[in-house]
């Protein structure tokens, strides 16, 4: 039953990216939602490694999450290695290096001169 689901997602939709997207789906993974939170945090809290649901989880809250943490992968590759940010309040393909720490060098054109 559960399989015919999956065929009837993509008969519905041929270019369906994620089953995720699919009403059906969507509805099942919203009303489990609740539990599978409370199931991970107690694993985490128990010490129970968890690592395909914990996973899953993260997945699932990256895909519906607008803005992720991904800023702060951005933060980290220009504070250890000045390859520059774009904001979200500025306009796409904009740069901008921060001098973390106050010493160094400047950042022109996509270089880095010490």
């Amino acid at each position: 039953v559960f399989l015919q689901k999956i065929t009837d997602a993509y008969r519905k939709d041929p270019d369906l990216e994620n089953l995720l997207f699919d009403d059906f789906f969507r509805s099942k993974i919203q009303d489990a939602l609740p539990a599978w939170r409370r199931i991970v945090a107690e694993g985490a809290l128990s010490g129970v490694a968890l690592p395909a649901m914990s996973s899953a989880l993260s997945y699932f809250d990256g895909l519906r999450t607008l803005h992720s943490a991904a800023n702060m992968i951005q933060a980290q590759r220009d504070y250890f290695g000045a390859h520059t940010y774009e904001r979200t309040d500025r306009e796409r393909g904009h740069f901008f290096h921060t001098n973390w720490t106050g010493e160094g060098g400047n950042t022109i054109s996509g270089t880095y001169s010490v």
